[in-house]
């Protein structure tokens, strides 16, 4: 794809130089002999990178990297200069500057140098571009903790707030780690007991006798231990909603009195007499198959109808694969702020691994992920080095050959192509994993359409 770099300095052989040699990289160059002249321009012309002289008549090239700075902060500065010094090169970089190089220079670290800025630039305006649809998408659903753009998600959310404000019980199912907990945050959410109590019980997490005095409560001296009386969960949920996590795992003599409080609205204390009635939504969740359990004996039928009113399956993170870098975004920026760093997003390498991991744990096996990606990050973007080995070592099942001689327009092209064919004809999906814009993609693939067939391309953008 063709680039701007904006090259500012008074010796006009030196300006003449150095865009002789962006041009042989492929780059567009463009000239200004002073910073007001740059300055002009930047304001006028699109442009993806300065290189600047630091001592020039006019606007010096430090007034220049300020104004840029303080003005266009996305745009990246490498400032040039004949008589550098350490204090030179310390106050250029503590204004903005992404490196500092002295004359003569370099040609092929320079070549070098701004491959390496503009791939960094591609990945922070891509991150940017992530934060702003996560925004957006929380806008228009309303909810900010179920994040989504798939079919499977929106229609997820659409069944949310269709049900969200009847009385019907709701049984959430799908594997660990899909965030089945937070659809149930989401039906109370927008539900009409928001500001009612939820109260919210593992089930997995206590022992027969242990769960239905939490359930139900007690009465002092109805068991050893029981030294006074106890509210259970369910009375303190009264006239709001409870929510029963792993449903599957309770014992037999339990799911007997829930189903009598979902049937009759009435319970009693363990050791205790007197009947309490409860107005309570009951919303359960499993990653177990109730139907083969209730076939083994281990599950009452009528209990699994009751809870069964409303059914809402939750996707494993393989059949949702568009939300994933999302998700990493979400959570990139969450464990940036917690520890301290600003990791700006995952290089290509990165994410085509990423992307060609099945993700067994779900959304909570990513979101360990990126925590452990951040962590490890040693500059300021996630290399497949700093991934956890098993998702490092992800296959990705395809590779494509670039025959040696091939020019860097016919490579570009070979790579966009093979990544857009992997990915299903996915644009979004293709821009994601090579570290580019979207409508770059869709320009790129008319621009392919429009040499083969000569014609004015009819390619969708989705």
């Amino acid at each position: 794809m063709s680039r701007t770099i904006l090259v500012v300095d008074d010796e006009k052989h030196i300006r003449e130089g150095l865009v002789a040699a962006l041009s042989m990289d492929g780059y567009d160059g463009l000239q200004a002999s002073d910073g007001d002249e740059a300055w002009k321009i930047i304001n006028s012309t699109p442009v993806d990178m300065v290189i600047t002289d630091l001592r020039m008549p006019g606007m010096s090239g430090s007034e220049l990297l300020k104004k840029i700075y303080s003005t266009y902060p996305t745009i990246p500065v490498v400032v040039l200069t004949g008589h550098g010094t350490i204090e030179d090169a310390v106050e250029a970089m503590q204004n903005g500057a992404v490196d500092f190089l002295t004359k003569p220079v370099n040609l092929d670290h320079l070549s070098v140098l701004i491959r390496k800025t503009l791939s960094n630039k591609d990945l922070a305006d891509r991150n940017r571009e992530l934060k702003i649809e996560l925004e957006n998408l929380r806008k228009k659903s309303g909810y900010t903790k179920i994040i989504g753009k798939s079919q499977k998600v929106v229609r997820l959310l659409e069944t949310i707030q269709r049900i969200a404000g009847s009385k019907a019980s709701v049984l959430i199912t799908g594997e660990s780690g899909v965030g089945k907990e937070l659809v149930a945050d989401a039906i109370v959410s927008y539900s009409d007991r928001r500001d009612k109590p939820f109260v919210k019980v593992h089930c997995a997490a206590l022992n027969a006798n242990l769960l239905e005095s939490e359930l139900f409560g007690h009465v002092k001296g109805a068991f050893t231990g029981a030294v006074s009386d106890k509210k259970g969960r369910f009375e303190l949920a009264d006239g709001g909603t409870i929510f029963l996590d792993e449903i599957g795992e309770i014992d037999a003599n339990t799911q007997i009195k829930l189903l009598r409080v979902l049937q009759e609205h009435e319970f009693e204390k363990v050791g205790g007499e007197k009947t309490i009635k409860t107005d309570v939504r009951v919303i359960a969740a499993t990653n177990r198959n109730l139907e083969e359990e209730i076939k083994l004996g281990h599950f009452r039928e009528d209990l699994y109808y009751r809870l069964n009113v409303v059914r809402l399956e939750v996707p494993p993170l393989r059949e949702r694969k568009e939300d994933i870098f999302l998700l990493a975004t979400e959570f990139l920026n969450e464990f940036n702020k917690e520890n301290g760093k600003d990791v700006e997003g995952f290089s290509s390498q990165a994410k085509a691994k990423i992307a060609a991991y099945d993700w067994p744990g779900n959304i909570r096996e990513l979101r360990n992920c990126v925590e452990s990606a951040v962590v490890m990050c040693r500059g300021k973007v996630i290399e497949v080095d700093d991934l956890p080995p098993n998702v490092s070592r992800a296959s990705t099942e395809s590779s494509i050959e670039i025959p040696l001689g091939s020019t860097m327009d016919e490579a570009e092209k070979a790579v966009i192509l093979a990544t857009v064919g992997y990915c299903k004809g996915n644009k979004s999906k293709a821009a994601d994993m090579l570290g580019i814009g979207r409508k770059t993609i869709i320009r790129k693939m008319q621009e392919y359409e429009s040499n083969t067939t000569g014609s004015e391309p009819r390619l969708s953008n989705d």
